[in-house]
C-alpha cells in the first residue's frame, strides 16, 4: 500500500477584539474576590466583542490573516470547514458558507463542524483524512468565531467555571503534500453521560423562546446538576485528558512532547497537567490575558509560543483541549 501523503499546516490566524474585560470587572460582577479571579481562575483579562464582532465575521477576519500569511489566494481553497460556534449571527445559518462568502473562497465547498471546545482538534483529524482520501482536495481552510461569553450570567455560581469565556476568531490553512508542520497522530474521546449537563434551556424544540422567556436566565448557559457533573468529571476527566494526549503522541511514533498547546484552565490545573507530563512552563503558554476562546485556545497558544521563541523546527507540538457535553481531544504536529 502506498504511503499516505503528508498534510501540513501552512499558517494560522487569530482575530481578537480590541475591548477587554478585566479580572477586576469579573470580580465586581460575580462577587468573587479579584485575587481569586486572577490567581485561582487565572483571569487577568479577556477579549469581549465589539458591535461588529460576530462569530462568522471574526472567523473570516482570522481566515484572511491566515490566507495572507500562507500566500494562498482564497480561490485556491478547495474545502472550508467551519469550526465556528453554534451561537452565531443567526439560528440555522451554515456558518461555513457565510465565511466562504466573506473571504471570497468561491471555488470551495463548505460544511460546519461542532464539538464545543474540541472542534478544532476534531476538524484537524477530519481534514487530514479527507485530504488523504481525495486527491482533488489540496487546500483546506478551517475557520470560525466564538463569543459564548455572551451567554454567561456572572451572578450564577453554577457557571463560575465558564466565567472566562471570551470572544475571538481562529483559522488554519492546511495543504496536502506539505512537508512542514505535519499533522501526525490524534485522539478523541466523547462521553454521553455528560450530554445534558451544560446547555441553554430555551431556544430549541424542547423549550422554544417565547416573549416571556426572552432575556431571562432560560436563554443563558446553565448547569443542570452541578454536584453530579463535578463527581463524574473528578472520576473521568483528568484520565481522559491524559489519555488523548498520550495517545496522540504514541500514534505519532514519538515519546516526548516539546510544546503543549493547551486550552485555558484554572492555573493549578494547567501547572498540574504540565507537571504530570514532565513539561516546564516554557513548554506551553498560559492564556491568563485572553481567557477561554473555546476551540481557538490551542491555535492562540501556538501563536504565542512562536512569539515567545518556545517552538523550534523538529519539535513535537500537541494541541489539547476539552469541552462540555463532554469531549477530550489532542492532535500531534511535527513542527517546522
Amino acid at each position: 500500500m502506498p504511503a499516505l501523503p503528508p498534510v501540513g499546516i501552512l499558517s494560522t490566524g487569530i482575530y481578537l477584539p480590541e475591548a477587554r474585560m478585566t479580572g477586576a470587572e469579573i470580580a465586581r460582577r460575580s462577587g468573587i474576590p479579584q485575587r481569586i479571579i486572577e490567581d485561582k481562575f487565572g483571569l487577568r483579562q479577556k477579549p469581549v466583542p465589539g458591535p461588529d464582532d460576530h462569530p462568522c465575521a471574526m472567523g473570516a477576519r482570522a481566515a484572511t490573516v491566515a490566507l495572507k500569511r500562507a500566500g494562498v489566494d482564497p480561490l485556491e481553497v478547495d474545502v472550508l470547514l467551519s469550526i465556528s460556534e453554534e451561537y452565531k449571527e443567526h439560528p440555522l445559518m451554515v456558518s461555513g458558507i457565510k465565511i466562504q462568502q466573506l473571504v471570497g473562497a468561491r471555488n470551495a465547498w463548505a460544511v460546519d463542524l461542532a464539538q464545543r471546545c474540541c472542534t478544532t482538534v476534531a476538524a484537524l483529524k477530519m481534514a487530514r483524512g479527507l485530504m488523504q482520501a481525495d486527491p482533488s482536495i489540496r487546500t483546506v481552510l478551517l475557520a470560525g468565531g466564538y463569543r459564548n461569553g455572551d451567554l454567561i450570567d456572572f451572578t450564577n455560581p453554577r457557571v463560575s467555571f465558564m466565567y472566562g469565556l471570551a470572544a475571538a476568531g481562529g483559522a488554519l490553512v492546511l495543504r496536502r503534500d506539505h512537508p512542514h508542520n505535519v499533522l501526525l497522530g490524534s485522539s478523541l474521546i466523547t462521553d454521553g453521560d455528560f450530554a445534558d449537563d451544560v446547555h441553554v434551556a430555551a431556544g430549541g424544540t424542547v423549550q422554544p423562546v417565547t416573549p416571556e422567556l426572552a432575556g431571562t436566565a432560560a436563554t443563558m448557559l446553565d448547569v443542570t446538576d452541578v454536584d453530579a457533573m463535578k463527581a463524574r468529571l473528578a472520576e473521568r476527566s483528568h484520565g481522559n485528558f491524559m489519555r488523548v494526549i498520550r495517545e496522540a503522541v504514541s500514534r505519532s511514533d514519538a515519546t516526548t512532547i516539546d510544546y503543549l498547546a493547551l486550552l485555558h484552565m484554572k492555573r493549578s490545573a494547567h501547572a498540574a497537567t504540565l507537571g504530570e507530563l514532565g513539561l516546564t512552563e516554557d513548554q506551553s503558554f498560559y492564556l491568563e490575558d485572553f481567557g477561554h476562546i473555546g476551540q481557538f485556545d490551542p491555535i492562540l497558544s501556538i501563536e504565542k509560543g512562536i512569539e515567545a521563541g518556545r517552538l523550534s523546527a523538529g519539535d513535537l507540538v500537541v494541541m489539547a483541549s476539552a469541552g462540555v457535553s463532554y469531549a477530550w481531544g489532542a492532535q500531534a504536529i511535527r513542527w517546522g
